[in-house]
Parts: C-alpha cells; structure tokens; sequence
C-alpha cells in the first residue's frame, strides 16, 4: 500500500494557496428552548428535559422564543450585519437519532442577519472577516457512544440519546470565504474565533464554553495551486477549543497538499478532528442545501423586527471588544507588544477579570502570562480550563502584596489552587506555607547562618554588603524559602555592621 506525500506545513503553503471559512455555532443562554418552555440547564440528569414539542411527538407545535431572536439580532448588529426586515423559519429534513422530529427547524434562504464582517487583530494587523449569514435555529439532542475507546460510534457497542439539548436556541456564524490568508491561515482562524467568542460573551447572550459544547466550530479548508480557482472544500466538525481550531486549518493543509502533490482529487466531505494526534479522519460526504429538502415551516408565522426595535437593539449594544481592548491598554499602561502578548495567550479577559477583582494589571499580567501560561502549555490546556479563577489571582497577590507568602511561595500555593486543594488562603493554610516574620525567630536563624559561615560574615563586617546574600540564601534554606527576604537582609546587616 503506497503511502501519501507528506509535505511539510512550509512547503504546503509555498505550494498551494489555503481559503478557509468557519461555521460557528453558539448556544443562547435563554432560559427556556427555542420553540417550548423546557429550561435549558446545562448538565442535568439525561432526558429530564423534554416535553412533547421538543420531541416531535404528534399534535405538538411550535411557538417561537422572543429573547432567542432578539440575541439573534444583537448578534447581527454586533458583526456589522444588516438585518432583514422579514424572514421566515424552514424545516431542514434529515434523519439522525438525535434528532427526534426527523427535522430541524432552522433558517434557510430568509436569514435574520446577512453581509457583516468582524475584524480581528493579528500581530498588529487588522484583518477583515467577512460574515454571510447569523441564523437562527434549534440544536440537536446528543449521542452518547458507550463501550469503545474513542467516545465515537466506531467500535462502540452501544449508542445512548439524551435530548435535553434537543430544542435549544442555537445561532450560526457563517463567515464567506476568506483567500490571501496565505502561511497565517490557521493563526486567522483561531483570531476570529477568539474575537467572536469575546464579542458573543460581552453581549451576554451565551456563555460560550466550548469545553461544554456551548459553542461548536466547523472549519472549512481548501487549496489551490497560485492564479487557479479555488479548490474542493473539507468540513472539520465539532472543533470545541480555540488551539483545536488553529491546529484543524494546519492539519488539512498538510493532509491535502499531499494528495493534490500525489495527482490525487479532494472529496467534498465532513472531517474529525482528533485531540490527541491533531490530526483529521474522514466522516460522511458533504451534502448540498438540496440533500436537505428545506421547504418553509408550516407551523411559525414569518418573523418581521420593526426598524424602532433593530434600532432600540443597536442603541443598547455594548462597548465591543475591541474598543474596551484599546481602552484598557491605555487605563494598564501595556505597550502595543505587551497588550499582543497578552491577546496571543488568550489571557485578555482573565486579566481584565483579576483587575476587576482587586489587583494590578502589571501583577496580573506577571501570573497569567508567566507561571499558569506555562502550565497551560506543559499540560495543553488553554488558560481559562486550568481550574484557576481570576478571584483567586487576585487573592494570591493579595497575600504576596501583604507579606503573607512571597513569590516563589506563591507559586507553590499556585500549584496546590490548579490541583484543586481549595482558594490560595486555604492552600497556604492547609500546607503551612505563611512567610515566618516574626522578628524573633529570624534573628535566631539569621545568627546561626553567620555563625556557621565565619568568613563570609567577615566579608560583610568589612563592607562587602553583596556577600550579605549568601547569608540571606542560607536563611530561606534553613525557613524552608518561608522567611522574608527583605526583612532577613535587613537583619543580616543589622547584626554584622
């Protein structure tokens, strides 16, 4: 069996010319499902959240939830669409089991919002994202594959429905495609997920967790050789975190330049994407709006905003990201490379957040983009699944700003917050890790550092005051690093002078 060419991602992109397109699905967070009053909590028991209209069972309709299509429009507005004056819900026919109406009602050619953009920042450029559509539809219930290795229905032996989700509002983002992105393809796509995630959050619509499926990426990709039409597009789906993203439009670079370098063709298909290895396997062939059979939902009336109400919507938007970002650089005195470090590292938010709490912006900075940001990347975590809050930053810096513990305590107490052992004042307590400052107890350990090391207390006594930190070494070793530098120094030189 031959194996494909596999090139390199620098060579890939020499070679080939990558267009993407994303498809972002954001589960609102209205109390109630799209077209039924069954509440929408997140994590309750299987199945205990349904009702005859959610389930499609016969005699059961629809009636439309206001709050779901005014998030819909703020949405819109928020990405520069224009809103439609009228629009209409169709029924989207396929069969899957998690699907327990055979259909989906959804939006087909009469969406709510078309032709916006976003724009995104990458390494201080400003790229421009087109936006075709925001929809407005249900989700689906989910599948649950049991006895296999994977969690997929490939080797499992058994395959469970819970349709607790079934029914709730769900929005999709469909930007156009997006050519010229050339070698940065997969860095622009992670941007705008991420711009669209904090866009989406600060309009307080949806919580936007990925790692709870609240909000779903599908990563479209294709190649074409340069001055040739675009190529045949893939569908990654599912991708659920923002590094996941990145890594998907990378992996389908390289998988396809090898097969068009080997003469090979791309089928038009759905895609996973594997954590694990980072790599895609192929799904089900992609099927065309006509697969579908949509035609218009029978059971809703048209949907018509009025002008006053999109315009009551667009007064009372927000301030948008990317304004609050340049406001807060300036207010945290970051310089342009500091504030696209901290927008790199996905830590923007956070440290908005542990400002909030009560601490600098230069100390929250210190912790989230020094000791956690490399935590997040020794265990391939993003920052905000690390278990850490930003109260707990902020709390942590409390106590190193109230000599409490110092840094390098901190960052002990650090570790015992990400292993789950409770906020920092309970780790430093239930570890004993308090800084010793009583004056007492130090001036004992700092005597019997410099009787036990004669010559370099003399070096002191005749003036050489940097030998005084061989002596302050030996302190914080024999107090378990828990004394205080500042105070141990002072008494060494108190002592010899």
């Amino acid at each position: 069996m031959s194996t494909a060419t596999q090139l390199s991602y620098d060579e890939a992109v020499a070679r080939f010319e990558p267009v993407i397109g994303l498809e972002t699905h954001v589960e609102l967070g209205t109390n109630t499902k799209m077209f039924c009053g069954c509440p929408t909590e997140f994590g309750a028991e299987p199945n205990t959240q349904v009702c005859p209209v959610c389930l499609g069972l016969p005699g059961s309709l629809p009636v439309a939830n206001r709050a779901a299509i005014e998030a819909t429009i703020r949405i819109g507005l928020a990405l520069n669409c224009s809103i439609a004056p009228w629009g209409r819900f169709a029924r989207k026919n396929y069969f899957y089991p998690d699907m327990p109406k055979n259909f989906q009602i959804s939006q087909y050619d009469e969406p709510l919002c078309v032709d916006g953009f976003l724009e995104v920042d990458v390494d201080g450029e400003l790229v421009r994202i087109g936006i075709e559509r925001v929809h407005l539809e249900e989700d689906t219930g989910k599948s649950l594959h049991v006895g296999g290795s994977t969690g997929r229905i490939h080797g499992a032996t058994e395959s469970l429905v819970d349709y607790n989700r079934a029914g709730i509002p769900l929005v999709e983002i469909v930007t156009k495609p997006v050519p010229g992105t050339g070698a940065r393809a997969p860095q622009i796509a992670k941007a705008y997920v991420t711009e669209l995630r904090d866009v989406i959050r600060s309009l307080g619509v949806s919580d936007v967790r990925m790692e709870q499926g609240s909000m779903r990426c599908d990563v479209n990709t294709s190649l074409n050789r340069p001055g040739e039409e675009w190529g045949t597009r893939t569908e990654t789906k599912n991708v659920n975190s923002l590094r996941s993203v990145e890594r998907a439009v990378r992996s389908e670079i390289i998988r396809q330049s090898g097969v068009l370098t080997d003469g090979g063709t791309i089928t038009q298909e759905t895609r996973h994407f594997h954590e694990n290895t980072g790599e895609t396997t192929s799904g089900r062939s992609k099927e065309t709006a006509t697969d579908y059979r949509y035609f218009p939902e029978p059971d809703l009336v048209p949907l018509a905003p009025s002008a006053e109400w999109v315009a009551e919507l667009k007064a009372a938007l927000p301030e948008l990201p990317r304004v609050r970002r340049q406001r807060q650089q300036a207010e945290w005195g970051f310089s342009d490379l500091d504030m696209q470090s901290v927008l790199n590292a996905g830590a923007w938010e956070l440290i908005g957040a542990t400002v909030a709490a009560g601490t600098s912006a230069a100390a929250a900075r210190k912790w989230w983009l020094g000791e956690l940001a490399r935590h997040a990347n020794e265990t391939d975590k993003e920052l905000d699944a690390l278990g850490v809050s930003p109260e707990a930053v902020a709390q942590l810096q409390g106590l190193v700003d109230a000599g409490k513990i110092n840094d390098k305590l901190a960052r002990v107490v650090l570790e015992g917050v990400i292993a789950g052992e409770g906020t920092p004042a309970e780790v430093v307590a239930a570890r004993g890790l308090e800084v010793v400052s009583d004056e007492g107890a130090l001036t004992k350990a700092v005597d019997e550092a410099i009787a036990a090391n004669p010559d370099i207390a003399a070096k002191v006594r005749d003036g050489k005051v940097a030998a005084a930190g061989a002596l302050v070494g030996a302190v914080m070793k024999a107090t378990g690093g828990k004394a205080d530098a500042k105070t141990v120094r002072e008494l060494v030189i108190a002592r010899l002078s």
